[in-house]
């Protein structure tokens, strides 16, 4: 067992999370993250959030919304989210069927349904991601192209989910939007933002026939720009990874999501779920509580098309 290991045993079995579970998230809706998981990873991730939670869609989450909060959720309610649209998510549709889970798959939509990659996961001893993620968008492309990675090239093997695929698993999955190739949507231009909200819907409505009425942001970064954008493109709510949960009254634009990475380590899937691990992390700096790019003045919102 590494010290990590002993760390998130000792937080579980501290009883923490079972207090929040039982009181915090008792009346609030929990988002959790995930990305590219194995199917055995998942097995004994999913059944344990099951055991811990009522899961329901995000879709069970929007229609109570809706109804002005007529129609009630149940206790400890949890959202399961992948982001990106990952080719091995493929393999979770048995085990989504098996557990009569509801999940939500966020899609890169000019990914998704070709054998592009996505740049975020190309290795190049040049290249350094999270640096990337803080340039300009025409910039972060440059040094990516200079590195020899063409976002256009199809590989021989895909990286993400084929038309197929989202065909064969959207009876049983929500799929939504998770812009078009993933950017850093506030390092983007006016131009190349929209591009990327309203792109990606557009494009997952007419070539996969899909109700989209959500996105993610990628990164979980967005300015008041990009939150005016996703209204003006027709989106009925956005997801973050700013920390906290949910109530009906959450601004539908800003819901709050935890993230847990794709190990099968039930004691941290039970600390991450709780949303333990990210408030002690943010409280020694080690994890933002909202997106750095973010400003609350809801007049900076209305400046920041103006000013386009």
């Amino acid at each position: 067992m590494t010290l990590r290991d002993a760390v998130f045993k000792c937080l579980r079995y501290s009883g923490l999370p079972w207090v929040l579970r039982h009181t915090v998230q008792r009346r609030r809706v929990t988002l959790v993250m995930f990305h590219d998981i194995a199917p055995a990873n998942a097995e004994r991730v999913f059944s344990f959030l099951k055991r811990a939670y009522n899961v329901i869609s995000l879709e069970d989450y929007l229609n109570a919304r809706r109804a002005n909060g007529c129609r009630q959720l149940p206790s400890r309610a949890l959202i399961i989210t992948l982001d990106d649209g990952h080719a091995r998510n493929r393999e979770l549709l048995p085990l989504v069927q098996k557990l009569n889970l509801p999940i939500t798959i966020f899609l890169c939509a000019g990914i998704v349904g070709t054998r592009r990659h996505f740049w975020f996961k190309y290795r190049h001893p040049g290249i350094d991601i999270a640096a990337l993620k803080r340039m300009p968008n025409a910039q972060r492309i440059e040094v990516l192209a200079a590195a020899g990675f063409d976002p256009l090239r199809e590989w021989e093997q895909p990286q993400a989910l084929s038309q197929q695929d989202i065909n064969q698993m959207r009876p049983w999955v929500n799929f939504q939007s998770h812009t078009l190739t993933h950017p850093c949507l506030p390092q983007c231009t006016h131009e190349e933002a929209w591009k990327e909200i309203s792109g990606s819907r557009y494009l997952l409505e007419r070539e996969y026939g899909l109700h989209i009425n959500a996105l993610a942001f990628p990164n979980g970064d967005y300015s008041a720009r990009d939150l005016a954008l996703v209204r003006q493109a027709g989106y009925e709510c956005a997801i973050t990874v700013d920390f906290g949960y949910n109530t009906l009254k959450t601004d539908p634009y800003r819901l709050r999501r935890l993230s847990i990475d794709d190990s099968d380590n039930e004691d941290a899937v039970c600390v991450k779920a709780s949303g333990l691990w990210t408030f002690l992390l943010a409280l020694v700096g080690k994890r933002r509580w909202k997106s750095p790019y973010y400003c609350a003045s809801k007049q900076s919102e209305r400046d920041a098309i103006k000013s386009q």
